[in-house]
């Protein structure tokens, strides 16, 4: 099997982004996806300006609606290695 290269980071997404960034995907609008997490609008709009931490409570509620994984709001720049045991 050849060696493969992990593909490099191309652009830095905030916390805020990632979330805009799932809810556009699965096609909410703020309204909607307020209605469905009961997180007001307001809340969700902050969230997304990054002016309001996310928090693990809320990316736990947001992840159930956006159908992901809560890391995936949380650590949106986290990149895998992976390392050899010495």
């Amino acid at each position: 099997m050849k060696t493969f290269r992990p593909a490099r980071k191309r652009i830095e997404v905030s916390v805020g982004e990632s979330v805009r960034i799932l809810r556009e995907l699965q096609g909410y609008s703020q309204n909607e996806l307020a209605q469905l997490t009961g997180i007001p609008q307001a809340t969700l709009s902050a969230i997304e300006n990054d002016r309001v931490r996310l928090g693990v409570e809320r990316a736990k509620i947001l992840a159930r609606a956006l159908q992901c994984h809560p890391a995936v709001l949380v650590f949106p720049g986290w990149e895998v290695t992976q390392e050899t045991a010495a």
